[in-house]
């Protein structure tokens, strides 16, 4: 009797032992999509650590999880449980991989080729999309590395006219700008794009990226900000460099500009923010945001940027170090087999 009772209470337990409850998430990253079940305890860093896996991604410091919430945007902390956050009440739960904080020398701090690939496709859909102005020259040059990256070597006997017909490699604003018509465009775009000839796709992604990286929009967020409660609207512009104050219809030039070596300190109280300098003689500079949550966010990079910039002016960690090692016997290897005949003519596609 005895064992038949705890046989049977064993069993009633184990009805009544749940499967852990999940939930779906869709995670967009600039060249994939993917979906994950979640467990309701995880917390943002689990789902995080997931998708830099799921990727192979080892540089994960530049990156994060976005969301849209309500008028803007979050990025999902990774301290939190997932559900805990303002995340929408979707299902799957929508997020984009992307980069959240970006390199101050694109070729020094880039090691990985799945991140410089990330950060090419990001900073590409940010030219085209015009997030980031670019004047129409340096948008011909670029758009001539993004097709030796896309179609490899320039081979005229291959690549006829119109064979960039169906590619987008130029902001609206550019081709409005001229007379021209899509054949001319391309013919600018291929006399550029014949000279790249030996360049591999990861290195014409890095050209791509090292002109793009002194666009004066690179890497900028910007907020709308006023330097008083009433009125002199302005905006805040932070980046791997600093902190930028710009007139509102001006993103290109700042006014004023505070390095993260020259900042003291920044407090944030409710909805004022003040930039203390290093230089005590200097006077602290405020400013007022009225919505919490852009609040949140401005601080969220500040202490990122900060904490990024203090990382570059020291020694890589071991981890960075073994990475660079890795990829640069990568690259050697890489030579050696694209120096060896291959029996084939014709563009690399």
């Amino acid at each position: 009797i005895y064992l038949t009772a705890t046989a049977s209470k064993m069993s009633i337990l184990g009805l009544k032992k749940k499967q852990p409850k999940t939930f779906k998430v869709k995670v967009i990253t600039m060249d994939a999509e993917m979906e994950f079940s979640c467990e309701v305890k995880w917390k943002g860093k689990d789902l995080f650590d997931l998708v830099c896996r799921t990727v192979g991604l080892r540089e994960t410091w530049f990156f994060g999880l976005r969301y849209t919430v309500k008028d803007t945007y979050a990025w999902l902390k990774p301290e939190k449980r997932v559900l805990d956050q303002e995340v929408p009440k979707d299902s799957p739960i929508t997020f984009h991989f992307l980069a959240k904080f970006f390199p101050e020398k694109v070729e020094e701090e880039l090691v990985q080729e799945i991140t410089q690939h990330l950060f090419f496709l990001q900073v590409k859909k940010q030219i085209l999309d015009e997030e980031i102005f670019c004047s129409p020259e340096a948008s011909v040059l670029l758009a001539s590395y993004a097709v030796q990256a896309k179609y490899g070597d320039y081979d005229p006997n291959f690549h006829k006219p119109g064979f960039l017909a169906q590619d987008e490699l130029l902001p609206k604003r550019v081709l409005m700008q001229y007379q021209m018509t899509a054949d001319m465009w391309e013919e600018k775009i291929t006399a550029w794009y014949a000279e790249h000839r030996g360049i591999a796709r990861d290195e014409a992604e890095m050209e791509y990226l090292k002109i793009a990286q002194d666009l004066e929009m690179y890497g900028v967020s910007y907020f709308a900000i006023t330097q008083n409660k009433r009125d002199t609207d302005l905006l805040l512009g932070v980046d791997a460099q600093g902190l930028h104050i710009y007139s509102p219809n001006s993103k290109l030039n700042p006014n004023k500009s505070f390095p993260w070596s020259d900042i003291r300190n920044i407090s944030y109280s409710e909805k004022e923010f003040t930039i203390k300098p290093l230089d005590k003689k200097k006077d602290v500079f405020k400013f007022y945001s009225s919505q919490l949550r852009v609040n949140k966010l401005i601080l969220q990079l500040c202490i990122g940027n900060h904490d990024l910039f203090m990382r570059r002016r020291k020694v890589d960690s071991i981890e960075v170090q073994q990475m660079k090692a890795q990829a640069k016997e990568e690259k050697a290897r890489k030579k050696v087999r694209d120096s060896r005949p291959s029996g084939r003519e014709g563009p690399d596609c």
